[in-house]
Formats: C-alpha cells, sequence, structure tokens
C-alpha cells in the first residue's frame, strides 16, 4: 500500500476544538435520526450511520415515499445541504448557532421539501442529554476545524476501508455512528454473542442487544483517547487473554479505561508510513481477537487482489 504524502495527515489537537466538536456531535445526531426515521432496519443499526463523502459527511439517499433525499455536511463550503429526487433542494450555511436553532432550520428546510421528520429530539450517548430544542449551549462553529476533523475522518476511512476488502465473511461498511461520534468498521465470525449488557448514557440497552448480536472484531477512529484523537480496536464477547496480547505498531497500547486497544493518532500522523502504521494496527488487533476467539480464518478472509491476474488476461 503507498501512502500518500504526510501532509494528507492533518494535526487537529481535540483540546483545539472541543465546543466545535460537542456542537457538531449534536447537528450529526440530529440528521443521523432523520436517516432513522425512514431507513427501514439493518442488521446491528446499519440503516442509521452517516458516510464520509468528497465533501463531509452524507446520509446518502434516505428512501422517502416512492423517492428519496439526501442530507450532506459539506465542510468544504461549510452548508448543509438538503436534496430532493424530486428536484428540490435547500442550504443551511454552517456558522456558530445553537443546537436549538440548528434543529428549528434543518426541521423548516424539511417542511418547505414536503418531507417528514418523526424523531425523537433527545440526544443519544451522551450525559446530560439536553432536548434538541432546548439546547442553546452547544452554540460552536469553527469551520476549520470541522474541514480537518473530516480530513481525519477521509483518511481513517480510506485505510480502514482497504482493511476491509480482506474479510469475505460479513462485515459492516465504513460508517460514522453519529452516537458515539466515531467512524467505525466491523468484523463478524459468524457466531451468536451473549446479550450486551447495555449501560450506555441515555440509550436503550435494546439497542446494545441489536449491536451486539453477534460475535465480532471492531476497529475505526473517533476524536478522543488521544490528544488529536484515536484508533480503536475491540472485540465482542472480549476473548480471554486479549487485552494482553502484543499489537503494533509501537505506541499502540490496551487502554484499561475504554477496554480497547487504542493507537493515537498523532503516533500514526507522525510515522514514517502513516497508512502502514495503521494497517499494522488493525490487522495486529483483528488477529488477536480472531485467533484467542478460534474464528474460522481460512474462509474468512481472501486476497482482495485474488482476480487481478484473471483479468489481465
Amino acid at each position: 500500500m503507498t501512502s500518500p504524502a504526510p501532509t494528507s495527515w492533518p494535526s487537529l489537537r481535540v483540546s483545539d476544538w472541543t465546543p466545535t466538536r460537542e456542537t457538531l456531535h449534536m447537528w450529526t445526531q440530529i440528521v443521523g435520526k432523520i436517516r432513522m426515521a425512514h431507513a427501514p432496519l439493518l442488521n446491528h443499526w446499519w440503516q442509521v450511520p452517516l458516510y464520509v463523502s468528497p465533501r463531509g459527511l452524507t446520509t446518502s439517499a434516505i428512501p422517502y415515499g416512492t423517492g428519496a433525499f439526501e442530507i450532506e455536511f459539506d465542510f468544504i463550503g461549510h452548508r448543509l445541504d438538503v436534496r430532493s429526487s424530486n428536484g428540490g433542494a435547500r442550504s443551511l450555511p454552517l456558522r456558530p448557532m445553537p443546537v436549538a436553532e440548528f434543529y428549528s432550520r434543518v426541521m423548516a428546510m424539511l417542511d418547505e421539501l414536503d418531507v417528514e421528520a418523526p424523531i425523537r429530539p433527545h440526544p443519544n450517548e451522551v450525559d446530560p442529554a439536553i432536548p434538541f430544542a432546548e439546547d442553546h449551549e452547544h452554540a460552536s462553529y469553527d469551520g476549520e476545524a470541522a474541514a480537518l476533523f473530516w480530513r481525519q475522518l477521509l483518511q481513517a476511512n480510506r485505510v480502514i476501508g482497504e482493511f476491509r476488502s480482506h474479510f469475505v465473511g460479513k462485515v459492516s461498511p465504513v460508517h460514522f455512528f453519529w452516537g458515539g461520534m466515531d467512524l467505525a468498521c466491523t468484523r463478524f465470525s459468524g457466531r451468536s454473542a451473549p446479550p450486551h449488557p447495555g449501560g450506555v448514557p441515555n440509550c436503550g440497552d435494546w439497542v446494545m442487544v441489536e449491536g451486539y448480536s453477534r460475535e465480532l472484531s471492531s476497529c475505526g477512529f473517533w476524536p478522543g483517547g488521544g490528544e488529536e484523537g484515536a484508533f480503536y480496536s475491540y472485540a465482542y464477547p472480549e476473548p480471554e487473554g486479549f487485552a494482553e496480547q502484543q499489537v503494533r505498531p509501537e505506541g499502540a497500547y490496551f487502554s484499561s479505561e475504554f477496554k480497547q486497544f487504542l493507537l493515537p493518532y498523532e503516533v500514526a500522523r507522525t510515522a514514517p508510513d502513516p497508512d502502514r502504521a495503521v494497517a499494522e494496527f488493525l490487522q495486529t488487533t483483528y488477529e488477536a481477537a480472531a485467533d484467542l476467539g478460534h474464528w474460522d480464518r481460512a474462509a474468512l478472509e481472501d486476497d482482495p487482489l485474488r482476480w487481478q491476474q484473471a483479468s489481465a488476461r
């Protein structure tokens, strides 16, 4: 794998954009809940996340009646775009504004496009969970920071997507879960898992039961766990000895606080080859979960270039 220029991996200290991060977290929850209101259930809630796009984060096409609509955060042009298959479109400039105002304006745009959006107007996985219409506390938007975060996601999405291609078993898309504000990709062994105990703030235990109903190894990136965010990897259920496994690259470690392996983003960013550093982390932590969990790796993994020679004939 050829790594891009080091400048492709931007530096963004979590402490430098915390107010914007917390506001953007609530904004993405609003948009994600709108998608959830209309997309049919997929296993493990795969119908609710957002996706990294060439300009930001998008819902992708949301089914509505006999058509569809899409909502996209554009972190280059700094606007929220709503587009409908009937030709209608609305745009909201992204600037400092309270969550309550963002919520009101997004709902007004949908109303103008004749799109109903019956959502539960409270955030999940945070405490306290201020109702969107009453949240005047979170009101920051640093456009430069939002764009840098998106560029972090762009790199994470690319490298995790490459890692995903080596797995031919059941595996999730690389997608952005707005509950925890993280980019994630999950591989599954094919076996059932014990019911998840839940306990996530302002999130029903039944949500976690659905999300973790099958044995898994999950990885991703989120703006926490390091000075500039962190890549993470965990297993559910966690096999015995998992936390003691030696993983690469140097700088990766098992966090007893988060109960998962972490690779601080700044460690990857400053490595001679950032792509290789992240790929090593994803692979060695997955191997720790799969080997200790006795996964049938021969049946679940394959070479993504397996048809290259045949197609060249």
